[in-house]
Order: structure tokens, then sequence, then C-alpha cells
């Protein structure tokens, strides 16, 4: 197709000042490109500006958690009242490709007893039809290696659609490669991994967790394996609290090169937090 010379220099421009708006709204070299979001009725319907970051990918922890149901359609459990606006959602900016959970459980113990369940539930919800621009799949049932039946989840898992994820966490520090042979103990060899830092509950520091994420990436598959930021700490008196800018600030650093999920988003960055992690982001000496 023929540009005249005035309107391929328009274009040029235009698409110089997309680019350059894109990188003012990330900040340079910040790892953000996606976030968790853990549905509970406080947050059905998610609002928020968290593209300032560079969110574009969403993964939604789980489609359905316990008895109830945050699509219609399968019938084993009760949709909530005000089902979230699952069409507006996959307009947002942020959830331009999403990683859709599964069925999990809000008890942790409880899920981990209910695989062959929740593994059943998860067949129908992966079935179903919705506006998301779904690029996989996850099963919410989180992975650490202090779960001695977890054998049991490598079978189960082979029943559910690819591409397909699960979420890891190591809060016994037991190592980074020898989580990397505990996974390969049990671990299906076409499931990919998110692996929680452990920064938000103290486990370990931001720099550690990057040895951990590079030693799993060499073990597993660097296009295997992906980041979860913790972006929460422990409140006083107890529960969790949204973590300060100054706290994100060099756990983030810590993850530059790398592709980051922040968990989580709707609970822990509102927009004016969102717009003081970018402030501080690009104000920060380099």
């Amino acid at each position: 197709m023929r540009i005249c010379h005035g309107m391929a220099i328009l274009l040029s421009g235009a698409l110089l000042g997309a680019s350059m708006t894109s990188m003012a709204a990330r900040g340079p070299d910040m790892p953000v490109v996606g976030m968790v979001w853990q549905p509970d009725y406080p947050t059905r319907n998610p609002q928020g500006n968290w593209e300032q970051l560079g969110v574009q990918k969403l993964l939604v922890q789980w489609s359905a958690a316990g008895d109830y149901n945050f699509v219609d359609g399968c019938n084993s459990t009760t949709p909530i009242t005000d089902l979230p606006d699952w069409s507006r959602i996959a307009a947002e900016p942020w959830a331009q490709d999403v990683i859709l959970g599964l069925a999990g459980d809000f008890d942790e113990p409880k899920a981990r007893r209910s695989l062959e369940l929740l593994v059943e539930r998860s067949r129908c919800l992966a079935a179903l039809m919705t506006p998301l621009r779904v690029s996989g799949w996850y099963f919410p049932v989180e992975a650490d290696p202090t779960w001695t039946g977890v054998t049991r989840l490598g079978p189960l898992l082979n029943q559910l659609p690819r591409p397909l994820w699960i979420s890891v966490y190591d809060n016994s520090n037991i190592g980074a490669d020898a989580l990397a042979d505990w996974l390969d103990t049990w671990l299906p060899a076409d499931v990919g991994v998110f692996f929680q830092d452990g920064v938000g509950v103290y486990a370990r520091d931001a720099s550690v967790a990057m040895d951990y994420l590079k030693v799993l990436q060499r073990r597993l598959g660097k296009d295997r394996v992906r980041l979860i930021a913790e972006i929460f700490r422990p409140a006083l008196g107890g529960g969790f609290r949204a973590a300060t800018a100054d706290e994100m600030l060099p756990q983030l650093r810590a993850y530059t090169g790398e592709q980051v999920y922040l968990f989580e988003g709707p609970h822990y960055l509102t927009p004016p937090q969102v717009l003081e992690v970018k402030r501080a982001w690009n104000e920060a000496p380099r």
C-alpha cells in the first residue's frame, strides 16, 4: 500500500508518540506485565488503572470457589448475586490476555482434600464460553513442598485443557534446586508454573526470589515459569495490608527484565496507590 510522504511522517509520529506514551505509563524497564485477581464478593467487578503500571495480562484465580460460581452455566455450585460484568472486564486494557482460573476453594486444606471434585467442576467451567480473551487455564489449588499428598495432583491435571498453569510457593525455604527436584517428581511436563516470590509473607527477599526464578526457568524452561510478586505485607494485629510504594520499589527493581504478575490488584492496588507506585518508579534514581 502506498503512503504519501506527509502521511508517512504523521503515521511515524503517531506510532512514536504511542510508544513513548506506553513507556511513560510503565516507567523505564518496569517488569510488570500482569496481575492476579482473586475474586470474592467485594471485588466481583474490579475497576482500576492497573495498565498504568504495564498490566495487560490478567490471571483470574478462580471462576468458582467453594460453593459459589463467579460465572453462570455450571450447576454444581450457586452463582453469586450480581455476577461480574465479564464483557466490561474483557474490554479493559489490563485484561487483554486472560488465564482463567477454574474451580478452587477459599480454604487451602479443603481444596487439597477435594482434588477430584474440583477437577470435575473445572472441566465444566473450562468448556463455558466467555467474552474474555482466554489464552490458558489455571487450576487454583496451590502447591508447596509440605503437601505430602501432592502426587495425587499430577494425574488429575491431565484431565484439564491446555495451556494449563498452577502456582507454587516455598515458605519452608527448601531452596530452588530442591523445589525443582520436587516438581519433577509429580508435575506433568506440559503444565506451567507461577512461582510466588514469598516477599509478602517475609519468606525471603526479592533477590533470593530472583535466584529461585532463574533456577526454575533453567530446570523447567523459561516459557514454563512466570513470577508472582506479592504486593501485600503482614498487618499489625493479623491479616495483610497493601505494600507501600517504598516497599514495592526494591521488589520490582530486583525483577527488572522479567515478566511479573502482581498479587493482587483489586485488593491491594487502588488507583491512588497505582499512581504512587508509578511516580516512585519514575522518580527513583537509576
